[in-house]
């Protein structure tokens, strides 16, 4: 039978306070992420273990003992799918990027945790691997405002309020840095997006690589990014006209 392990977090609101200051100050210092995430996660983690290990996916995972990462660090079987499939999407995503799946691995080592059951690990560690499928599925971009929505998605998804916490303070950075802009409601939109959706921690990911990824889309009920997606064009087209007139 799974077992829950070490579940029980208290918050740690200064904790999270003070890894937010780095990670504004520095956007690229990814573990600041993690470390406001464990701070602010509170009873969130045991609810969705707790659904995980009891869902038809997450029993056959947990019981298989299924290694997400193996899949997509394997990136000659990604690139030899065909084009319009979820697992070449997220190859070229990578490549595309220049990333690797193995790169959240490092950044998420400061927050883990030696009491923690293997069952309850496993868990942590698939949810942490589907990230960068996240981006893929969802039509989140790595820019800054795709960061945000798609942590706003994630909170509806979870309720883990260090999630929640980062996109509120970091979409009101922005929209105070570009207020011609509706940052706001494109973070909102993530955030409906999110609680639309079907649950991404009971998604069988292994099986769905090799779906298309508009199929895949359909079956987790996601719903398109439009005004993300018209916030970037617009972001582009400014940028076009810029570089014509520097020309």
């Amino acid at each position: 039978m799974p077992t829950e392990g070490s579940l029980s977090f208290r918050f740690q609101p200064l904790v999270a306070w003070r890894a937010m200051s780095k990670l504004l100050a520095d956007g690229e210092d990814t573990k600041q992420a993690f470390y406001i995430a464990e701070a602010l996660r509170g009873g969130s983690a045991k609810a969705n273990f707790n659904r995980f290990r009891t869902s038809p996916v997450g029993a056959a995972v947990l019981a298989e003992r299924r290694i997400l990462l193996d899949r997509l660090c394997d990136r000659a079987t990604l690139s030899a799918l065909p084009t319009d499939t979820l697992g070449r999407a997220y190859h070229d995503f990578l490549a595309r990027e220049n990333l690797t799946a193995e790169g959240l691995v490092e950044a998420s080592k400061h927050t883990e945790r030696a009491d923690a059951s293997p069952d309850v690990r496993l868990f942590f560690d698939r949810s942490r691997d589907t990230h960068d499928l996240s981006h893929v599925v969802t039509g989140y971009g790595r820019d800054g405002l795709g960061e945000i929505s798609l942590l706003a998605f994630a909170y509806a998804q979870s309720g883990n309020h260090g999630l929640g916490f980062i996109s509120l303070i970091a979409m009101a950075k922005v929209a105070r840095e570009v207020p011609n802009l509706p940052i706001r409601a494109a973070v909102w939109e993530g955030y409906r997006n999110g609680r639309a959706a079907r649950r991404f921690n009971e998604a069988d990911w292994e099986a769905l690589l090799s779906e298309p990824l508009e199929a895949v889309r359909a079956r987790l009920n996601i719903r398109p990014p439009l005004r993300y997606r018209a916030i970037m064009d617009a972001v582009r087209a400014h940028a076009a006209e810029q570089s014509l007139q520097a020309a």
